[in-house]
């Protein structure tokens, strides 16, 4: 059984090599255990990879000519922590760069757990913020081994042997050596308990811009994505889903489908009707001609407006449930002499839309075992997904993580519905063959995981100086962690504002619907940073006050948001300035997964009648920034990806809840020709590190919007603010 280009001359030279010594292991768990080898692994990244997490637990390898490979927990998907991780190994190794190579760890929830959430997955920009210390660790651990192991092979005292740029060297008696000629002892030498880790000021590494790993591969065309992935005798499959949410097959013929050339098989499954090809063309030609009746009885037959509807009757009803409360917001928005304004903001559903859809490879080996090739954001899930649907020892899954084209939080699902989807597919195929299961570009668009429509209903109140005194938010919104009480995920960044309004309240209703839903990137802070931001943009308007000045006014002294606050404005000329002519500033500042981001925009009317935006500054506070050139990467492209989805995206359903959007022409992203020039400023920071794959996301749709507001005088409280038919393909 071949894999195309999973080759070790085509995919990993380096991979067998570590397969010829015994090499030095390093792991670092918070509680350490072993790792059992398998016996037929049927794959070479999860042959290497169990072959040294057989002894050790790794987190770190070191082979004989050595190169030294990084297991990381956390997927690559374009956001660089295969980068950043084997960075903060090789700082306190005290590696030479060239010789740091990265590959995906193992699906193991207990050796490869997240920190900040306990099991293994990828997700709320936690990536080095969990593993900053533990990553360090693994690496000066392996330093400590090596230098024992040269002190005992030299006869000398460990403190006297230094460590720099790959090479072990003892000054006295001149010699030397590379970390290869040692791994094998080092392997034998003590582990430290608590190993020293470096003063930051003598980084070398940390702190220093430095091109990602994996850009190479993707550059040439050799990284292997789930889609590149081709088995001998292999079938593709797709599924039949309903148009409505909620709906169940009532009944279905397959005849046509049959009579397609290469297709092999139709099945039932939960999901729908599995059809199944020699190839793509036929499995997808197959599923077009299904006859599928579809029962609606428990589905969401609504449209998106008369859900906008419901949701803004229901912001003031008694299931509105206390997020923040402070101070006597009734009594002050009712005082006499002052001036209220009010809000209703719509934020429609949201697709992910990642380059890749969602897709996996599964085959079973002659053991029984079975063998799982996918982007894994959440690789123990799926893991468990595959062993409960297929009937197989979770011990006999293995679950090989490949890079995975872009996901904003699509494929991080807890209890892996995709996985068991195409598990579902696989199983019903009998499992005798190689099975890829695809979702289409419609498929993904149309299929739900949505960000969920959000309404907020705003109201706030001005004294005769312009101050604000009172602040009143509900917001209404399908809850993400199915909660029946306060989600944070749908209040975060509006019950914890930072600005000091003394008298302010947020509300939050939590709604059923059938549509499915899941955190979209930056998740709650999507829509209420918007809604605080804008909001409170107006009401300074209204005031008499500056954006900037008006918001340092409310700010906490000292406070991290005041000095990204503060930079962001030095950054554009702010004070005292003004922009171009025909063109506006918009201001927007807000922590998202503990990291500070300050944005504005320059936008101008455009021919279409929309939004223009030229330039964005920014200035982001993320503790110590261990790679800044993949920091100011992660904040272009998150203003790149929000700035499209303020502008042009929403999922709406239709007269009788059908999804209208369907792919890229009419769920467009934001063009290269549409990116605007921007600015990156890392605050310098000893504090611990930070995400930056979601907090560039939340302040650019503010910022843009209260830009638009200044130059036509009409506050944006519905999203998108360029409406579909004017959108353009």
């Amino acid at each position: 059984m071949g894999i195309h280009d999973l080759t070790p001359a085509s995919i990993r030279p380096s991979r067998r090599a570590f397969l010829t010594g015994a090499g030095l292991v390093i792991g670092m768990t918070l509680a350490p255990k072993g790792f059992a080898r398998a016996e037929d692994l049927g794959a070479i990244q999860a042959d290497v990879q169990n072959e040294a997490a057989a002894a050790f637990n790794a987190f770190v390898r070191i082979a004989p000519d050595s190169t030294v490979t990084v297991l990381s927990k956390h997927i690559e998907f374009g956001q660089g922590p295969y980068t950043g991780l084997t960075t903060l190994v090789a700082e306190e190794l005290d590696a030479d760069w060239s010789q740091m190579r990265v590959e995906a760890a193992p699906a193991d929830d207990d050796i490869y757990k997240n920190l900040a959430f306990g099991l293994q997955g990828t997700g709320g920009s936690t990536a080095i913020a969990n593993s900053y210390e533990q990553m360090r660790k693994a690496g000066a651990t392996a330093r400590a081994m090596l230098v024992a192991a040269a002190a005992d092979e030299w006869g000398v005292p460990s403190e006297e042997i230094a460590v720099s740029n790959g090479t072990i060297s003892h000054k006295a008696s001149g010699k030397s050596s590379d970390f290869g000629s040692l791994a094998s002892k080092a392997a034998t030498m003590d582990v430290p308990s608590e190993p020293a880790l470096k003063d930051p000021k003598n980084f070398v590494l940390i702190g220093k811009d430095r091109p990602k790993l994996d850009t190479p591969a993707k550059v040439d065309g050799t990284a292997i994505f789930t889609l590149d992935i081709q088995l001998d005798g292999m079938l593709v499959a797709v599924v039949a889903h309903p148009e409505h949410f909620g709906a169940t097959v009532a009944r279905f013929d397959d005849t046509r489908a049959r009579q397609v050339p290469g297709v092999v098989d139709v099945k039932q499954i939960p999901q729908g009707i599995a059809v199944y090809g020699e190839n793509t063309f036929a499995a997808l030609k197959g599923r077009s001609m299904l006859d599928v009746e579809w029962d609606l009885s428990q589905a969401e037959t609504r449209s998106s407006e008369e859900i906008f509807e419901d949701y803004i009757a229901r912001a003031k009803s008694d299931e509105a449930i206390e997020a923040a409360n402070q101070g006597d917001v009734a009594a002050n928005l009712n005082q006499d002499g002052l001036r209220t304004i009010e809000a209703t903001m719509r934020f429609p559903f949201l697709a992910h839309a990642p380059m890749e859809p969602l897709d996996a490879v599964l085959v079973r080996r002659e053991d029984g075992s079975i063998d799982c090739y996918n982007g894994a954001q959440f690789p123990g899930q799926d893991k468990a997904a595959i062993s409960d649907v297929c009937g197989v020892d979770p011990a006999n899954v293995r679950v090989n993580t490949q890079y995975a084209g872009g996901s904003f939080g699509r494929r991080a699902q807890f209890g892996s519905p995709y996985m068991r989807e195409a598990a579902e597919v696989f199983k019903a195929s009998g499992m005798t063959r190689p099975v890829k299961h695809m979702w289409t570009r419609e498929d993904d668009i149309r299929g739900g995981f949505y960000r969920p429509i959000y309404v907020h209903t705003l109201k706030g109140a001005l004294d005769a100086e312009g101050n604000i005194v009172a602040w009143d938010q509900a917001i209404v919104g399908q809850s993400i962690m199915n909660k029946d009480d306060i989600d944070s995920t749908s209040v975060e960044g509006a019950s914890d504002s930072p600005y000091q309004i003394e008298n302010r309240r947020v509300m939050s209703v939590n709604t059923g619907l059938p549509v499915p839903i899941l955190w979209w990137r930056s998740v709650g802070h999507t829509h209420t940073a918007f809604a605080v931001e804008t909001f409170l943009d107006q009401l300074l308007e209204e005031g008499g006050k500056d954006p900037v000045e008006g918001r340092l006014a409310l700010l906490p002294k000292g406070s991290r948001e005041r000095g990204v606050l503060v930079k962001v404005a030095e950054m554009a000329g702010f004070k005292g300035g003004t922009p171009p002519e025909g063109r506006a500033w918009g201001v927007a500042v807000h922590k998202s997964f503990s990291t500070y981001v300050a944005e504005i925009a320059e936008v101008s009317i455009g021919e279409d009648g929309g939004p223009t935006v030229h330039r964005v500054w920014c200035a982001v506070d993320c503790g110590v920034a261990v790679n800044p050139n993949i920091i100011k990467a992660q904040m272009e492209g998150g203003i790149g990806y929000g700035l499209g989805a303020i502008l042009y995206d929403e999922i709406a359903l239709g007269e009788g809840g059908g999804v209208v959007q369907s792919n890229f022409h009419d769920y467009r992203s934001l063009r290269i020709s549409e990116m605007p020039e921007v600015q990156v400023a890392v605050i310098a920071s000893s504090q611990p590190p930070t995400g930056v794959g979601e907090p560039g996301v939340p302040p650019i749709g503010p910022a843009v919007a209260n830009a638009w507001r200044r130059l036509t005088g009409q506050a944006v409280e519905r999203l998108p603010i360029v409406p579909a038919r004017s959108a353009g393909a």
